[in-house]
Order: C-alpha cells, then structure tokens, then sequence
C-alpha cells in the first residue's frame, strides 16, 4: 500500500487506537519491516533503515554498552525499536534507541510489556532519514507547524533527545534537555559536527565517536 493511499484510507478507529491496540501495522498490509508510527495524529510509514543509518544506531550502543561492561554499577540500560505510547498527546512512537534505567529494564522484561511510557525513558534517539526528517526535527513555521516528534518528546517530559540529522544541508548532532511540558518546547540544546566526539553528561556520562557518521547521498 502507497502512502497516497494510507492516506486517503478510512480506519475503523483513530490511528492512535489502533497503534496502541497493535492492529494498525497489520489493518494496513504493509511489508515486513516497515516502521509504522502516528505522530501529530497522522500516520507515519518508514522503510527499514539504510545500512549508514543502523551503522550510526550501533556506535551509539556500543557507547553506552562500554559504559555498562567498564562499571558493574552503571545504571542506563540501551534498547531499539520499542514502542512507546505518548498517551497525553495521542501518539505512538518507535523510537530509533531508548535509554531506559536498568530497574525499567529488568521490570519491563519481566513483564513482557507491548508498550513503554515516556517517563520510563531518560533518553530518546533519532536518526533522521530522507522520507521523514521533519517529523524528528523541531516545528519550522511555514514548513509544518503541526506536530512533530520533537514536540511529542518534549510535552511528554522525556528529559533527554539526542537528534543526529545526516541531511547534507544541516549535517550535525543536537541534545536537547529541559523539556516544557506546556509549550511541547525543550529548553537547551548542545551541538556537535560529525566527526566530534559526543560527550552524553551526567547522569550518562559516556563518549560517542562519530569520525564514520555521514550526511546521506543526495
């Protein structure tokens, strides 16, 4: 199914309803691997990711993995491709990583949960591709001033989102903190250019190498 047909497809129920009741993915008969989100209310259909695009998610891991194996105490735990149900704003995510605590972690396998909630989170990654960068990035007036998964993190309170953006135009890293509930703002944010290292602070307190990260081939 096209995303022009998504589109115009009437549901039974909301997107959101039926993401969290987890028959969304299956109602629209879409190919194995393809990430299916609602963000702003509209659904959002992602192909798997490109092999620069997973390479980036595994230096990030292997990051905090390093920090997890060098101190037995180390609390972060990292997961991928969870779903996680924003349920003040009425959207479900699939964020790219997650940094969980390692409590969340233990309670939440044995639980066997379908979903997580944003408190649960201390961390979100994004890795933006082609087809969707504006639904990671912060509303541009003019461009889409609806929602966007950016807004989402920040009404939701999850106090940490590390954006990498490999659009040739805006190549960078961004860590936005101290999110506003309120206005669906985060109040601060720390760059970094590919190929600097990412320095996570407290409580993280890990390095990220990016010499390999690249903007994506026009």
């Amino acid at each position: 199914m096209s995303v022009a047909a998504i589109a115009h497809l009437v549901l039974p129920d909301t997107p959101y309803a039926m993401w969290v009741r987890g028959e969304l993915e299956d109602y629209l008969h879409l190919p194995d691997g393809t990430r299916v989100e609602v963000v702003g209310g509209e659904i959002v259909v992602s192909p798997a990711p490109v092999y620069p695009h997973a390479a980036i998610l595994d230096d990030i891991q292997r990051a905090v993995h390093y920090a997890q194996f060098s101190d037995p105490a180390y609390p972060w735990r990292v997961v991928q491709g969870i779903n996680l149900n924003l349920i003040e704003v009425a959207d479900g995510y699939i964020p790219d990583l997650a940094v969980v605590h390692a409590d969340i972690d233990t309670q939440s396998r044995a639980d066997d949960v379908l979903h997580l909630l944003p408190h649960q989170l201390e961390l979100v990654v994004e890795v933006t591709s082609k087809s969707n960068a504006d639904n990671d990035r912060e509303p541009v007036f003019g461009r889409r001033t609806k929602a966007t998964k950016w807004s989402g993190y920040a009404r939701e309170r999850v106090p940490y989102y590390l954006l990498v953006d490999r659009d040739p135009r805006q190549p960078g890293v961004t860590l936005f903190s101290e999110p506003d509930s309120a206005s669906g703002r985060y109040g601060t944010a720390e760059t970094w250019k590919f190929g600097d290292p990412v320095r996570l602070p407290e409580p993280f307190g890990v390095e990220i190498r990016t010499e390999s990260w690249r903007p994506w081939s026009d």
